[in-house]
């Protein structure tokens, strides 16, 4: 907790005073262009990879980068989603699933997570991706933890289109939806192609 403190310390007395022009402006203005969606993973850090500035991104990172399906009831990854597209108005959203997934390698491992009950509930959003991966043939564990990180940003991808408040937008085009896999040992990023449906490299 201490190096919190202090990284806080350091914010205050040498990056805020030269950022403060920035800082004012965003006490009073929220436009973000893009909803980035991603894993909680401490490794995996929206701003970092894509360079964005404070303001700039609405952040939403779960365990996996699930989304769950749409469902009437109180929900905060649901609210956050609505918010962002039919308030917010963000052009973009991105689905950025990565190397090296614990909730992935859970998946693929088929160990039992009987002591991780809400790990395990909450992982059954990626079913369909593991029922896709498990009915294919891969060579290593390695390669299937790879191939599940990328059924499941297709599958967390069709949950998102479940959401009225995307069909809406997708249907007025005025969102745009990404899916990226993020390599975190060599900071490369591949994207889905629509039509393909195929990952490449990202552009840029």
């Amino acid at each position: 907790m201490n190096e919190i403190a202090d990284g806080f310390k350091r914010f205050k007395q040498d990056v805020f005073p030269v950022r403060a022009e920035l800082f004012a402006r965003l006490a009073t203005v929220h436009r973000p262009t893009a909803l980035f969606i991603g894993c909680s993973d401490s490794r995996v850090v929206p701003e970092l990879i894509t360079q964005r500035e404070p303001g700039e991104l609405f952040v939403i990172r779960t365990a996996g980068n699930l989304v769950p399906p749409y469902a009437p009831g109180a929900d905060g990854i649901a609210a956050s989603i609505e918010y962002a597209i039919g308030v917010l108005g963000v052009a973009d959203v991105v689905l950025c699933g990565h190397s090296d997934c614990g909730a992935m390698t859970a998946l693929a491992s088929d160990g039992s997570l009987d002591r991780l009950p809400a790990v395990a509930g909450w992982l059954r959003h990626a079913d369909a991706a593991k029922a896709r991966t498990d009915a294919e043939q891969h060579a290593t564990r390695a390669d299937r933890v790879a191939a599940l990180v990328r059924a499941n940003v297709r599958g967390q991808l069709a949950n998102l289109m479940t959401h009225p408040v995307v069909v809406r937008a997708l249907a007025q085009r005025t969102v745009r939806l990404h899916g990226w896999v993020y390599d975190i040992g060599s900071g490369a990023v591949e994207e889905l192609d629509s039509a393909e449906g195929q990952f490449v490299a990202l552009a840029g």
